[in-house]
């Protein structure tokens, strides 16, 4: 038996742990893991003792992920107008992404169960992470992907060994073949929007801030949002923490959208979705994300925003944190900083506010930004 369970994050239906089970079937919602006894360690040696859905952490799927350094950007917090100006930079992780934090448990998990087989969708950095880590777990993964996707990126995919199935259409289209494929050909769907597990290992990004600053932590974390794995894991990890009593307050959550793809942003602010367009940001290029309201939550319960950035000011500070600080980051990572300078336009961050930000993935995943930016 395991020391979880799946619940809804809706109706608190549960469910026994499994790799299959990925909704309410009573409302429909998405599932999150519910720990029923404490567990003793994480074997990923986070500062401090974190549940993880294994019976045998030191089993585990790794590559090495997380433990990401944070950085102080003097130079672009003084373009900016702030002083206290941090990114953890998660291009570090193994495939060049946060979602490698997510994958690690996930594939983990499935590989405890007895998984031989997976299936999953992805613009990009969750396919790469998900062939990575389900290769090293003797796992053969059935990658979907938009056949737009950077060409890096399905490079990427295909070097690890897993059968790419590039997909014409939109974001929606690949999903619905993944779906489809999965169900016709009885292989598990590991979807890293909607799996329980990857939250998860997201989380794991809250924990290594509270090593890194202790108590004085960051008044704002500001990060891109697309299907809201990242923020979500954040939000738990950091409730977990302050829970035990280890922190005396979580920081304010900051969700950044492009402004051509911003479902967030507009049910945040309680308006209709709008048109969905097209962005550079690739990886928050999601129009219809599974965990919304979790989202909203996550924001709300922080006193945190959404945000929504333009195209032209992505590009620039892609640009500008490269030549600014030897920083080189993908579209997606780049709007977040576009959103701090929005935040701070718009009152929401102060100026002597101390500010993280999340880079979540390495720039030569994506097609290189133009020389006139």
């Amino acid at each position: 038996m395991y020391h979880f369970i799946l619940a809804c994050t809706e109706c608190s239906a549960s469910y026994s742990a499994d790799m299959t089970t990925l909704h309410c079937t009573k409302c429909n919602s998405v599932l999150d893991v519910a720990y029923t006894a404490e567990e003793a360690y994480d074997v990923r040696s986070n500062p401090s003792d974190m549940p993880v859905p294994l019976r045998n952490p030191a089993d585990a799927i790794s590559l090495g992920e997380g433990n990401t350094p944070t950085v102080n950007l003097r130079n672009l917090g003084d373009s900016l107008g702030t002083s206290h100006l941090y990114a953890k930079l998660e291009a570090m992780n193994p495939t060049g992404s946060f979602k490698d934090r997510g994958t690690a448990v996930m594939i983990s998990v499935a590989k405890e169960m007895g998984v031989t087989q997976v299936v999953e969708d992805s613009s990009g950095n969750a396919g790469a992470s998900v062939s990575a880590y389900a290769a090293r777990a003797g796992i053969y993964a059935h990658i979907f992907a938009p056949a737009s996707a950077p060409a890096a990126k399905l490079g990427q995919i295909a070097v690890y060994g897993a059968t790419t199935h590039a997909i014409d259409g939109d974001r929606q289209a690949v999903t619905d073949a993944a779906v489809d494929f999965a169900n016709s050909n009885g292989i598990v769907y590991a979807s890293h929007n909607l799996s329980p597990y990857f939250i998860e290992g997201t989380k794991t990004f809250a924990y290594e801030v509270v090593e890194r600053f202790g108590d004085d932590l960051p008044l704002h974390i500001v990060m891109p949002v697309g299907n809201g794995s990242l923020l979500i894991g954040i939000h738990r990890g950091f409730a977990e923490i302050e829970a035990a009593g280890e922190i005396s307050r979580i920081p304010t959550l900051h969700a950044v959208q492009a402004q051509a793809v911003m479902p967030l942003v507009a049910a945040f602010n309680g308006k209709p979705a709008p048109t969905t367009g097209a962005t550079i940001a690739g990886g928050i290029a999601v129009a219809n994300p599974p965990r919304l309201r979790q989202c909203i939550r996550a924001l709300g319960d922080t006193g945190g925003t959404a945000v929504a950035v333009a195209e032209a000011d992505i590009l620039r500070w892609q640009r500008q944190i490269a030549r600014q600080e030897g920083v080189f980051i993908e579209p997606t990572s780049a709007a977040a900083f576009a959103g701090v300078k929005a935040l701070l336009d718009m009152g929401k961050i102060r100026s002597s506010d101390p500010i993280l930000v999340a880079a979540t993935g390495f720039g030569l995943k994506d097609a290189m930004p133009p020389s006139d930016v």
